[in-house]
């Protein structure tokens, strides 16, 4: 069935009714071999409490370990993604750039990030940002000095204040991390525009410049949008790793957690169902945003 909007609604068809009932078969087989074999003791009530929690002071429900997690998750991919397709922008452009020196350092920078492992480039860069680059930022005494209403904000935007410089560390790594990938897609995007298109918009008296702004980078945009989509969503998954470095997001508040209660199997199933709704009701957004896209191009 084609809906108004000109795409094709889904159908629940024989092939996805076999799939969903081997799924529902592999978690019950799942559930049956922890219970059997392993003697485990299935308690969700002692792990759900960790999502909310009543607070006596503000008399309402507030968000306990594990939705705090999850927000900060949040907040680190909107950011990081934010970042790295600024820093993706610009070394993307230096990719193109007729002048080498750019060319070398943004391919230095996009080589040297695809060829090292991810934990090893964050706990490296990590290192050295905490030692080097926060002091210089000052972020920790000017949380100190904030006034209340700043604090707020602060809390709003990047979680709990205290741990802000924290935040800020992991978020510079999954920034520059996550940057070098979308460094190839803003490449990719501008040199998918035919030669043609640079010839014809320079013959009317264009320069480089012009045409790039007005020309080549809103065709590019509207190619590199499902493929930036797509890298937020694997940014979301990613930004995981940051929980080695210490940083509270959901991995590792779902760790803390499966410790607390020596309930391993409740916390990461939860922590696992949260990826996964974020991750599906972003891929059902960003597919219909594609689909908006393609027929504005026809």
């Amino acid at each position: 069935m084609i809906s108004p909007h000109g795409y094709r609604r889904p159908r629940v068809g024989w092939l996805d009714l076999v799939i969903i009932a081997l799924a529902v078969a592999v978690v019950a087989y799942f559930a049956y071999r922890v219970d059997s074999v392993l003697h485990y003791r299935w308690n969700w009530p002692r792990v759900t409490q960790f999502l909310v929690r009543w607070d006596d002071e503000r008399q309402r429900w507030v968000a306990n370990l594990l939705v705090e997690g999850l927000l900060t998750t949040l907040r680190l991919s909107i950011w990081g993604i934010i970042f790295a397709t600024v820093i993706g922008t610009i070394m993307g452009l230096c990719r193109i750039s007729r002048k080498l020196f750019p060319r070398l350092l943004s391919r230095s920078y996009v080589e040297l990030i695809r060829n090292i492992p991810p934990l090893v480039f964050m706990f490296i860069f990590y290192f050295f940002i905490s030692s080097q680059i926060m002091p210089l930022l000052g972020i920790e005494a000017w949380v100190r000095r904030a006034s209340p209403g700043s604090l707020a904000v602060i809390e709003v935007l990047f979680g709990q204040p205290r741990l802000m410089g924290n935040f800020v560390s992991g978020l510079i790594c999954l920034a520059l991390f996550e940057g070098a990938y979308v460094t190839e897609i803003v490449r990719a995007g501008i040199q998918s525009i035919p030669k043609g298109q640079w010839e014809a918009a320079q013959s009317v008296g264009l320069s480089r410049l012009q045409v790039m702004r007005d020309v080549i980078l809103p065709q590019a945009l509207q190619r590199v949008v499902p493929p930036l989509a797509g890298q937020l969503i694997t940014l979301i998954k990613t930004s995981s790793i940051v929980s080695l470095i210490s940083v509270q997001e959901l991995t590792f508040l779902a760790g803390e957690v499966a410790n607390t209660t020596a309930k391993p199997f409740e916390a990461w199933i939860i922590a696992a169902a949260m990826y996964f709704v974020v991750c599906f009701v972003l891929s059902v957004a960003f597919s219909r945003l594609e689909q908006r896209l393609a027929e504005a191009q026809r």
